[in-house]
C-alpha cells in the first residue's frame, strides 16, 4: 500500500462526502479510491468511514485521523516544496473558480502570461457566476466578490471594484434624465438576481452621509449573468449598476451614459478564498501571486489615487 497516497485519499474523500467525487477530483478510478481507503483501514485497524448506498460517513477515529493527517500533509508538501522549490518551477494541476465577467474581461487576456511564467501548471478554469463549493468540488481556490463569512476559508483581497449607474442613449430617449436617485422609480431597471437564492439586489446610492438603496417592485428584466447584465444596459433596455471598469470603455464609445455620477455605494471587494485547512502549495501560491498583480489593473482604489494625483498636479 502507498501510506500517502491512502492517507491523501481518505481526506480528499472526507472533504467531497463522496467516494465518487473524490476519484473525480483526484483523476483515480473509483475502484481505486475505495480501495485505498480500505488498505489504510486494514493497515490502521479501525474504520474511518461509514458508507451507504446514498452518503458516506466520517467515523470519529476518521475525524480525529484527518486531523491529524491534514497537519502531516501540509507538512510534507511544505518540505517538498521548499526543495523542490529551489530547483524546478511549480507543475501540477491546480482547480481555479471565477465569475464569468471576470475571467472573460480580466482574467483569460493575462493568462498567457502565467502561462509564460508557469508552463507546467496544468490550469483548469471553471467559469460560472454560480457559487461554488469548494471542499466537494475539488476546488483549489475562488475569485469571489462582497463579504467574507465563512471562517473555514482564507482569503487575498486582490482588488476593489467601484460600481456606476448608466443607460444606453436609446433608452434614455424621451425620459427625463434622473438627477436624484428617487427620480428612478419612474425607469425600467435591468436588475441583477443571485443564481443560488434567485434573490434580486437592489441598487445602491450613497452621497457623503446619504445612503439609500432601491429595489422595483417588479424589474423590465433580470438576469444572474454579468456579461449578459451589461449587454441588456447595451440593447437599451434599462437603467442598471454595473461596475466601473466593465462600463467605461461604453461611455467612452457613447454605448452608454453615466447617471447619477455622484451617488457612488461602496466598493465590492474581489478576494482569492482557498480552504483555511489546505496548505498553500507552489501551485496555488504562484497563482495568488500571479492574481494580485493581474487584478491591480482594474482596483477602484487605484484609479482614485490617480485622479487624485492629476488634481493637484494641475490644481
Amino acid at each position: 500500500m502507498d501510506q500517502i497516497l491512502a492517507i491523501r485519499t481518505f481526506v480528499r474523500v472526507a472533504e467531497a462526502g463522496s467516494f465518487a467525487k473524490a476519484a473525480d477530483t483526484m483523476n483515480l478510478p473509483r475502484s481505486s479510491v475505495s480501495k485505498l481507503v480500505q488498505d489504510l483501514e486494514a493497515h490502521l485497524g479501525t474504520k474511518l468511514v461509514e458508507r451507504t448506498t446514498r452518503s458516506v460517513t466520517i467515523t470519529t477515529e476518521g475525524v480525529a485521523y484527518r486531523e491529524r493527517a491534514l497537519k502531516l500533509l501540509a507538512d510534507l508538501d511544505d518540505m517538498d516544496g521548499a526543495v523542490a522549490g529551489s530547483r524546478s518551477a511549480p507543475k501540477g494541476k491546480l482547480r481555479v473558480d471565477i465569475g464569468s465577467v471576470l475571467a472573460n474581461q480580466i482574467l483569460i487576456p493575462a493568462l498567457s502570461d502565467f502561462q509564460h511564467q508557469y508552463p507546467d501548471i496544468d490550469l483548469m478554469l471553471g467559469v460560472s457566476d454560480r457559487p461554488a463549493d469548494l471542499i466537494s468540488e475539488g476546488i483549489d481556490c475562488v475569485i469571489r466578490g462582497g463579504v467574507l463569512s465563512d471562517s473555514s476559508m482564507k482569503a487575498r483581497k486582490l482588488c476593489e471594484l467601484d460600481y456606476v449607474i448608466c443607460a444606453s442613449p436609446s433608452y434614455l430617449d424621451g425620459f427625463l434624465v434622473p438627477e436624484r436617485p428617487d427620480e428612478i422609480e419612474k425607469h425600467r431597471i435591468v436588475s441583477y438576481f443571485s443564481a443560488s437564492s434567485g434573490k434580486r439586489f437592489p441598487l445602491r446610492f450613497q452621497r457623503g452621509k446619504e445612503r439609500s438603496e432601491y429595489l422595483p417592485a417588479s424589474s423590465g428584466i433580470s438576469v444572474n449573468e454579468s456579461t449578459a447584465h451589461l449587454n441588456a444596459l447595451l440593447a437599451g433596455l434599462g437603467i442598471g449598476q454595473s461596475f466601473g471598469f466593465l462600463a467605461r470603455p461604453h461611455f467612452a464609445s457613447g454605448a452608454l451614459v453615466e447617471l447619477l455620477a455622484e451617488w457612488k455605494p461602496e466598493n465590492h471587494s474581489l478576494h482569492l478564498v482557498y480552504p483555511a485547512d489546505r496548505f498553500l502549495n507552489p501551485r496555488l501560491r504562484a497563482f495568488t501571486e500571479w492574481a494580485a498583480k493581474a487584478f491591480e489593473a482594474v482596483d477602484a482604489r487605484r484609479r482614485r489615487n490617480e485622479t487624485t494625483e492629476t488634481i493637484h498636479t494641475h490644481g
